[in-house]
């Protein structure tokens, strides 16, 4: 399997005086690609991460109905979630594979900001393409610019007002969004310490891996190959890569 070059500017640390982190993706596994090592890291240090799924990635196996793929699925991503110390994991029912950057979907995301109160947001890149001939999904997109729009969002009690009667008051202390496996990134997190994790993290989804048919897949191989090349990048063994978006000082 063959990817595009990966950039060699060198990388800044990620700042990590924050307390909570919401991760806003679309699918189980999506976070697993290479963000889980950085959370590993994040809840050792006492952080909380909460996970917000858009979809309960049922329609990721193609030898399997969406109506039984949907349950293992979750049930993999709680597993996946445990092994780098994540507890709470959300799946908010969206339709795999139709994921569209609606008002419904940011007021999805923004409930889920109202709920948790974090102090940064985490996604997947929601760029249209890694590189010439390497094309994201729309899952991604529509996820990645839904939750980017969602923090100003959630901080304005003018801006979907019925969750007001459900409790949710604004937040306006996100500071940064984090946006992972992005090839814009300007700073990294060094996971030298806890890759292990992260890979574990990735082999509890294993109908997933299995139902892609690709027997030459090593998730280990794919893992830290992008961690080695981004971490030549921040001087560490292990690194990932994140984009900032700022909301505040950050």
């Amino acid at each position: 399997m063959s990817f595009p070059g990966i950039p060699t500017t060198p990388l800044e640390p990620v700042n990590e005086n924050w307390q909570t982190a919401l991760a806003v993706v679309a699918h189980p596994d999506d976070l697993e690609y290479g963000a889980a090592a950085a959370i590993a890291r994040w809840t050792a240090a006492g952080k909380r991460v909460v996970y917000c799924l858009m979809t309960s990635g049922e329609a990721g196996i193609d030898a399997m109905l969406p109506e039984d793929a949907g349950p293992l699925r979750e049930d993999e991503e709680r597993a996946s979630a445990a092994v780098v110390g994540v507890t709470e994991v959300e799946f908010l029912g969206f339709p795999d594979g139709e994921i569209e950057n609606t008002l419904r979907l940011r007021r999805a995301i923004v409930a889920a900001i109202r709920r948790h109160r974090p102090d940064v947001v985490i996604t997947g890149f929601f760029g249209r393409s890694w590189g010439p001939g390497f094309l994201n999904q729309t899952d991604h997109i529509a996820t990645g610019w839904a939750t980017v729009e969602a923090v100003p969002a959630a901080a304005n009690r003018w801006i979907f007002r019925d969750l007001l009667d459900h409790g949710l008051e604004p937040w306006s202390g996100v500071r940064a969004v984090l946006v992972m496996n992005s090839p814009d990134a300007t700073h990294a997190v060094d996971v030298t310490d806890t890759m292990e994790a992260g890979v574990l993290s990735l082999l509890e989804h294993k109908a997933y891996i299995d139902g892609l048919g690709n027997p030459e897949f090593d998730p280990r191989s794919f893992l830290e190959g992008f961690a080695t090349a981004t971490g030549v990048r921040l001087g560490t063994t292990f690194a990932v890569g994140m984009e900032i978006y700022r909301f505040g000082d950050f």
